[in-house]
């Protein structure tokens, strides 16, 4: 069987499965009228109404998150459907880059720090390849915006992406979810879940299977369906152990691997003093040489156990927890074929070929927490440390691409971190209505990094070993205060301080020097309103807030240096409001909207950093150096101004389910892709939304539906190559899919 006949089986497998498995475990009646009720979150690391949280945060779950994940999304799927958050990528389905009012990081080494921290199941993932563990089996996602270095930690002075599993029950449940869509892409997806041995061990097995088939032609080979395709597999086990009424222990054990290319760089898809794409484009065609060479490939694993005990009041929790990672990744940086010196060539100007790969050999990581908390029902409180130790190994290459792909440059980097901290967290109730709170963090890291070119792609000689071993500490802290306006609507207010531990860049292949930037920190204010809205059936939260960072680290990527540098500048602020709200004006409709408006600016008149090395049109004043241009005033990278989503759900009861429609929209304003400003290298927006129709059995036991996204066919920039030519990289093409799914 080919393996196109053999995924179509598996497809057809899990179609059967699901439709059986809906059959075989009915319900009990239609869905009523939706309420909306509380929805709980662990922001603080205990249960808490939203709106009972000091802080800009929103939860997404339920339809919505099935909805956007439909037709293979990865975690980039949640770009511009949160106020203020943002994502892309230039490595593909994996190291997403995130930005939370507009501070996040460019750079894209496999060791870059990034200001956004990604929580899984209670556990930080440092290493940017983690972060793109793929999102199945999932209970709830959480964005925290603001710092939130108090209880997350360094590395969190823009916010924190928190996601939550759904966990072992001692009830027998489970589902399973299969989808086939444009270009063969297939999903299939399911948990199992259920008692061990009844009251005492419970266990709950997840898995996701992910297929692309290759849908963009290579004009120049010509190689019909030759790039960005991908199979992706991911398993997640857990069992929770509770022997005694106060104890329980959660082992988590998961795995994921990822087969696939690249992100697709196009050279020359921009019409030079313009963002326009040029006349011709075509989002499935390319014209390489050296695609057929590409090639990613990721696999990483871990494992966590938490373990939590009651001592009648307080509550003990300790979450050990271990992950590895290791990638691959091979592409065609010019994004084109040939060279000017080395005709034919293009398309357009090709001044010179890159190809190029990074791979992460060896990773290793180690964190600890330890924590008391309680609540006496006037003073809420949490207490713990935490310890970090992480070991990275990092290879960079060259190739030749005129000479067949063979090795020209390497260069390796050997990174270990480590960091320890207190913390303290409290909340007290002063009256009934009026409730304080605060916390403190301090924080101790220390890295220990060299790095080397043994191979270089110019004849230069080998580097020395060149080493860095910054060290810092920092306390941060947060204040807050929450009114009870009424006993529906809540006021709050929040000051906090968040930190970023220093960060080494050591890419020597095209390079003879580390650069480091120093710590990071950044004050933050902010105040809001949470409330319900009984008589309208609706629940909101609106919040303002002004931040300034020092010593923002930010990354001068590529420019005619085609060498990525750290830089510190020496303030950055922001200010800017939020909204969310979801309403049921009339039984079966349910409406949700979410805006968002950044206002950010580097504020550093000494600040100075080398533009493209393309025939881009640069619009920020030279500085006094040859070739290089002042960034001050300039908005921060990929920080658009505004953010605005909707969605939209009905059902119409049927015989004894209903059939039921939902969509979804987003909206992102204008991004520039670099420090620098350019006529090119920027995108005016982004306007992608989301449909899905189908039919749901009586108390949601089975349904079946058609989906699309990217419905308009929307075609932006995400994202930019600047040092060889006007190259870009665009978001994908509408897709069209059916989807069944069995709950029992």
């Amino acid at each position: 069987m080919t393996k196109a006949g053999s995924r179509r089986a598996a497809l057809a497998a899990g179609v059967a499965l699901a439709v059986l498995a809906g059959a075989a475990h009915a319900q009990e009646a239609p869905r009523e009228s939706i309420e909306l009720g509380e929805v709980i979150v662990t922001a603080q690391k205990r249960a808490q109404d939203i709106n009972d949280v000091p802080a800009a945060l929103t939860a997404v779950s339920g339809e919505k998150l099935d909805a956007i994940r439909s037709s293979g999304g990865d975690i980039r799927v949640f770009s511009a459907r949160v106020p203020s958050l943002t994502l892309e990528s230039s490595f593909g389905r994996t190291f997403p880059r995130p930005y939370i009012r507009g501070l996040g990081n460019t750079d894209f080494d496999l060791n870059a720090s990034q200001p956004v921290s990604f929580v899984y199941d209670e556990v930080v993932l440092e290493n940017p390849v983690l972060k793109g563990f793929p999102l199945f089996d999932i209970d709830q996602v959480e964005v925290l915006k603001g710092p939130q270095g108090t209880l997350f930690g360094r590395n969190t002075p823009a916010g924190v992406l928190k996601f939550d599993s759904a966990k072992p029950t001692q009830a027998l449940e489970g589902y399973g979810r299969a989808s086939y869509a444009t270009y063969d892409t297939i999903n299939l997806e399911g948990a199992l879940s259920g008692p061990i041995v009844p009251g005492v061990l419970a266990g709950r097995l997840s898995a996701l299977y992910q297929h692309r088939g290759d849908w963009v032609d290579n004009t120049l080979t010509p190689k019909k369906h030759d790039a960005e395709g991908y199979d992706q597999v991911a398993v997640r086990g857990q069992l929770l152990w509770t022997p005694t009424e106060e104890l329980a222990a959660l082992l988590n054990l998961h795995y994921q691997h990822l087969d696939g290319t690249p992100r697709l760089f196009r050279a020359n898809i921009i019409r030079q003093g313009t963002n326009d794409f040029v006349p011709g484009f075509q989002r499935d065609e390319i014209s390489q040489d050296a695609q057929g060479r590409a090639y990613q490939k990721i696999e990483s694993s871990g494992a966590s156990l938490k373990l939590t005990y009651d001592l009648g009041g307080p509550e003990i929790t300790s979450i050990t927890a271990y992950e590895r990672v290791d990638a691959y990744s091979r592409g065609d940086i010019d994004g084109g074929y040939g060279a000017v010196f080395a005709p034919p060539s293009g398309p357009g100007l090709i001044p010179f070929p890159s190809e190029s790969a990074d791979g992460i050999p060896f990773h290793r990581q180690f964190s600890q927490e330890l924590r008391i908390a309680g609540d006496t029902g006037q003073l809420a409180y949490t207490v713990g440390a935490f310890y970090f130790n992480e070991s990275v190994k990092i290879d960079s290459f060259d190739y030749n691409t005129l000479g067949g792909g063979s090795l020209q440059g390497y260069a390796y980097q050997n990174q270990k971190s480590e960091s320890w901290a207190l913390f303290a967290n409290l909340d007290y109730d002063l009256t009934e209505r009026l409730n304080v709170g605060g916390g403190v963090r301090y924080s101790d890291d220390k890295k220990d990094f060299l790095a080397q070119r043994t191979l270089s792609p110019f004849g230069a000689p080998p580097t020395a070993i060149l080493t860095a071993n910054p060290d810092s500490s920092e306390v941060s802290f947060n204040l807050n205060a929450t009114y009870a306006a009424t006993d529906d609507v809540n006021l709050y207010a929040r000051v906090a301080r968040g930190y970023r531990a220093p960060s080494i860049q050591g890419r020597l292949v095209f390079g003879d020097t580390l650069s480091v930037a120093d710590k990071e920190t950044v004050m933050s204010y902010e105040s809001g309103v949470k409330g319900r809205l009984p008589q309208m059936r609706a629940r909101f939260d609106a919040a303002v807030f002004y931040y300034r960072a020092n010593d923002l680290q930010i990354t001068a990527v590529g420019g005619g240096a085609n060498f990525n540098r750290l830089l510190n500048a020496d303030k950055a602020t922001g200010y800017g409001f939020e909204f969310n709200a979801e309403a049921e004006p009339v039984d079966r409709l349910v409406l949700t909207a979410g805006l968002s408006y950044n206002n950010t600016e580097i504020d550093d008149p000494n600040l100075f950093t080398q533009p493209c090395g393309a025939p881009c049109t640069v619009l920020d004043p030279a500085g006094p150096a040859a070739g290089a241009v002042s960034i001050d005033g300039n908005s921060l990278p990929n920080a658009p101004k505004w953010i605005a989503n909707v969605t939209a759900g009905y059902a119409w009861p049927l015989a004894s389910g209903e059939v039921f429609v939902f969509t979804d929209w987003a909206y992102r304003s204008k991004v520039s892709f670099f420090l620098y400003e350019s006529a090119e290298f920027n995108d005016d927006r982004l306007l992608e939304g989301g449909l899905r129709l189908g039919y749901r059995a009586d108390g949601g036991r089975w349904e079946a539906a058609v989906f699309g996204r990217n419905i308009t066919n929307d075609r932006s920039l995400e994202g930019g190559i600047d040092f060889n030519n006007l190259t870009g990289f665009v978001n994908d093409p509408r897709t069209w899919g059916v989807e069944v799914k069995a709950n029992f």
